[in-house]
């Protein structure tokens, strides 16, 4: 046993001693994750608590005050300046310590833990007409400590400033474990008996500030947006010692914060947003200062390279409503009469057109749409990292402000400092406050690299303190800027800074090398350069393949949201950072790097992290960057178990399409065989859940009666792809495919017996995907150039991504162009005149994670509103089953609890509306939630099937 590891043995040991039950994960297969946030930094910790309460926390202080080990808070963990990474111990806020305490709707303020997530908060406001007025990008996942360790400010800070303005009081420990509060008359003991303690902390902060009076007059509170440093300004007589403000924006390195009191906004009662376009994002900052006379909510900025990223990753239609143009600014009028509104954006639009600058500008009227342009900028930081030309940037100088007034200026010189280094940066921001994000092509992995970004960030520093600008607005210093803080400020007040931390922190435990004290900037990078590892997956989209294709994680943690879109559904069940794609990504990142995981593909840590990963494919259009997880988990299955024995379920259902084939022979004997008791038998040896039904097979005989009724008699447009789940589980819905293409115009002809290679693939059984996948391709490049229609999504989706992907062959790619879902087929190949039978007014929709994922902008509830469904309720989110997944035994409980997340309750209240579930997996799962319920999951083509009487009849 080393020394470090007797250390931490006798660490978690002391907290185990006087924290009873407290949780402690040490081992980089659960450290790993928290060795970064969504900064260039990485810095293992050398272990990981989740505290539970204050006591908790005070606990964990006073053991690590006794072993000198560091420690710092997290949050959501998407801090992009490093603030959130430390090499000791990691307090998680955000797994338990995340309740919202209480909410006066009287006194408009809420009192809340701070792990609680922003749109928990807003939420929960929402219900007596209130909000959080700060809203970051990151609002999604990031949490009330985390704004308050930074001081974050969001989309609306030109009417809602930073969080800063909205904490009311603080909860906190100190270094040494003791509990306080600070509020705007100074620091109160929780304790009486630690009233000497804080009385001596406040007396020595009064003397720091009578010390520095006209230093902290003069160089601090000089614009909106200046976080950079500590804002002891606050402190001062004439602003009350306010000791809540001035704790604000520290970064957890004087103090860390259990809890806080905030003050809560009035909801906007009307509201509109103007979208204006300008040939480049300094037209647009030269329009902000009339801009900001109309007193707007939020004016923010970003250039043509986001959006091309967003139509690229997620289809042409994800971005509508934007006027021509290469830059934009969004601008959002508020007020408590929409006519009036209106009024005021009609008369800014004649303004801003009669300056000239402007390409062009439209109002927003519909919500959708809206909801749209604010997902892309939300996105910008995850969209910029990883451009749709292939190109990576990285944060540094992400977090730049100035004075609006100044804000043209300023990014007309900083794109000549660009050019002088020949860097690139994707611009976007809050142009009303000031403040740029930018995220530049630096090279970090390399020492030539690196040279040229310290010398930029150098430089940069140097520019925005000419323009009377601050280093940081809302993002905090942390180890990114921290060493630049000198260029800012005197070495007074940084001084000044260094004797703030040390009344709080004489040791230097709290973030240590944030803001004072200082790690070079150049430290602890997390990217360097990495051999190329021999895949099977070619990974074509990623310059230095697996390895460059799990880079693409950056941290931005849109993963670890509890709502919108449908990634991550095994971390929405268990709320674990390891179970988000980001956390799978960093193990995936920690087995490349080859320290702390050293048997690279063998690691049990790493499959432990994937094991929950349901393959859904959201992460591939969800995730900003395109993380593809299930593509990632194939390979890491597949070189894990090369030449080794592998788990029972990757025979029984990994070789599914085979067995099925020859089950269909025999199917009445096997199915009652299945139903028996040696069902249960076998299913425990194959790996296999008891808890469900396993689906009965077809037999040949109706799977060619069938394809009888399926072929069409006139001459085929196109072929119907018949699938083995289709062909094994249900053939009737090839003939409904079949007949619902003919009446819509698209006569096919089946193609039976061919495979997509699925099976293997989600079970990482590669070599065996790429021959099946490989005859596929050879039936079905024969020149023949028709469309190829596929009833099963998974299947379409393999056809679509995987097969291409994998075989990297032309022929592939010929095929996988030629693919269509039967929602596409009808959306982009039925007649225009086309119309189906009467449909219900209403039904409830379970669309496939891998249509989602895969299909853009082709989506079965678009196509079934435009067919005259008036109430479409889609399940948002994964069903659980998840192909191989739900049936596998050690995965029920994990399925059923992602089905009780979207899926479950709408069954729940489904009040005689048809429930449409294209996927076998869904519909699959669907019958099992429904148990003896009278409720089977149709498929569209049985909704839209002219032959049957009644939705869902077959012929």
């Amino acid at each position: 046993m080393t020394t470090a590891t007797r250390d931490l043995a006798g660490l978690t040991d002391r907290i185990a001693e006087i924290a009873p039950g407290l949780r402690v994960e040490t081992g980089p297969g659960a450290t790993g994750p928290y060795a970064y946030d969504a900064s260039n930094y990485r810095v293992p910790p050398r272990a990981v608590v989740f505290p539970r309460t204050a006591d908790d926390v005070v606990a964990v202080l006073r053991a690590c005050r006794e072993a000198g080990v560091p420690v710092t808070a997290r949050g959501g963990g998407t801090s992009m300046a490093g603030n959130a990474v430390g090499p000791g111990v990691v307090l998680d806020f955000s797994r338990y310590m995340n309740r919202i305490l209480d909410i006066d709707e009287e006194a408009r303020t809420a009192r809340v833990e701070a792990g609680v997530v922003l749109d928990a908060l807003r939420s929960a406001t929402a219900l007596h007409g209130l909000d959080f007025g700060p809203d970051p990008s990151s609002h999604s996942r990031c949490t009330l400590g985390g704004m308050i360790g930074n001081d974050a400010c969001g989309n609306r800070s030109v009417r809602d400033g930073r969080t800063g303005g909205h904490v009311v009081a603080l909860e906190i420990v100190t270094a040494d474990g003791v509990r306080a509060v600070a509020d705007h008359t100074g620091l109160h003991p929780v304790d009486p008996a630690d009233g000497a303690l804080v009385a001596r902390l406040e007396a020595d902060l009064k003397q720091l500030v009578g010390e520095n009076l006209a230093l902290l007059r003069t160089e601090l509170g000089r614009i909106p947006r200046q976080v950079s440093g500590y804002q002891l300004h606050h402190l001062l007589p004439e602003n009350g010692f306010d000791m809540a403000r001035a704790l604000v924006g520290t970064e957890g390195t004087c103090a860390v914060v259990t809890a806080a009191t905030v003050r809560l906004v009035a909801t906007a009662q009307a509201s509109t947003l103007l979208t204006l376009g300008y040939e480049d994002v300094v037209e647009a900052a030269e329009d902000v200062p009339e801009i900001l006379r109309w007193a707007p909510s939020a004016v923010e900025g970003m250039d043509e390279a986001i959006v091309a990223t967003m139509r690229a990753r997620r289809g042409a239609d994800s971005v509508t409503g934007l006027p021509e143009g290469r830059a934009w600014l969004y601008v959002e009028l508020e007020g408590d009469d929409q006519a009036a509104v209106n009024a005021r954006a009609a008369e800014l639009l004649e303004v801003l057109a009669a300056q000239g600058r402007m390409t062009g500008g439209r109002v927003v009227e519909s919500p959708a749409e809206r909801r749209s342009l604010w997902r892309v900028r939300e996105d910008g930081a995850g969209l910029a990292a990883r451009l749709v030309d292939g190109g990576e940037s990285w944060p540094g100088w992400e977090d730049a402000a100035v004075a609006p007034e100044n804000l043209a200026a300023y990014l007309r010189d900083f794109r000549k400092l660009l050019a002088s280094h020949e860097l690139t940066g994707v611009l976007y921001g809050h142009f009303g406050a000031g403040c740029v994000h930018v995220r530049i092509d630096f090279d970090p992995a390399t020492e030539t690299g690196r040279t040229v970004m310290r010398r930029f960030l150098t430089e940069a520093a140097a520019l925005v303190v000419e323009h009377g600008g601050t280093l940081s607005g809302e993002h905090g210093d942390g180890r990114a800027r921290s060493e630049l803080l000198q260029v800012m400020y005197s070495h007074r007040m940084i001084a000044a800074f260094a004797a703030f931390k040390k009344v709080f922190d004489p040791e230097g435990l709290l973030n240590p090398g944030v803001i004072v004290d200082p790690a070079p900037l150049d430290a602890d990078l997390a990217l360097r350069e990495l051999p190329l590892l021999e895949t099977s997956f070619g990974f074509p989209h990623d310059e230095d393949g697996f390895a460059g294709a799990v880079r693409r994680c950056v941290g931005v943690g849109r993963c670890r949201s509890d709502a919108g879109g449908v990634m991550c559904p095994s971390y929405r069940a268990t709320g674990e950072e390891n179970d988000s794609t980001r956390g799978r990504a960093r193990m995936l990142q920690e087995m490349v790097r080859g320290e702390a995981i050293e048997d690279g593909w063998r690691s049990t840590e790493v499959k432990d992290a994937l094991d929950l990963c349901l393959s859904c494919k959201a992460c591939s259009s969800d995730c900003p960057v395109g993380v593809d997880m299930a593509t990632y988990k194939a390979e890491f299955l597949h070189q894990h178990y090369k030449g080794r024995l592998r788990p029972r379920s990757h025979y029984s259902l990994g070789w599914l399409p085979r067995t099925s084939a020859l089950a269909g022979y025999v199917a009445r004997p096997v199915n009652a065989l299945l139903r028996g008791p040696l069902g249960k038998l076998l299913a425990r040896a194959g790996g296999v859940t008891t808890k469900r039904r396993i689906p009965a097979f077809a037999s040949r005989r109706a799977l060619r009666k069938t394809l009888r009724t399926a072929k069409a008699a006139e001459p085929a447009k196109a072929v119907l792809f018949v699938d083995s789940f289709t062909r094994a589980f249900r053939p009737e819905i090839a003939g409904a495919a079949g007949r619902v293409l003919a009446d819509a115009g698209v006569p096919c002809t089946p193609q039976d017996g061919l495979c997509c290679g699925l099976t293997w693939v989600s079970t990482g059984q590669l070599n065996t995907a790429r021959k099946i996948m490989a005859r596929t391709v050879a039936a079905l490049d024969n020149g023949d150039d028709r469309p190829i229609i596929v009833a099963e999504p998974s299947c379409a989706a393999a056809l679509k991504r995987d097969v291409p992907e994998l075989l990297g062959t032309e022929a592939a790619r010929r095929v996988a162009d030629r693919v269509h879902t039967f929602t596409g087929a009808l959306t982009d190949l039925a007649d225009e005149d086309w119309s189906p039978p009467p449909l219900p007014e209403n039904v409830v929709l379970q669309t496939h994670c891998h249509e989602y994922a895969t299909f853009k902008g082709r989506r079965p509830a678009d196509l079934l509103r435009r067919l005259g469904v008036r109430g479409v309720d889609e399940a948002e989110g994964c069903c659980g089953l998840a192909g191989n997944f739900g049936f596998e035994a050690q995965h029920y409980d994990t399925s059923i609890a992602v089905a009780d997340l979207a899926l479950k309750p709408r069954l729940d209240r489904l009040d005689g509306r048809p429930v449409i579930a294209d996927g076998f997996s869904c519909a699959t799962q669907i019958d099992h939630l429904a148990g003896d319920q009278d409720i089977r999951a149709l498929h569209l083509a049985e909704l839209l099937d002219p032959a049957a009487d009644q939705p869902g009849e077959t012929t």
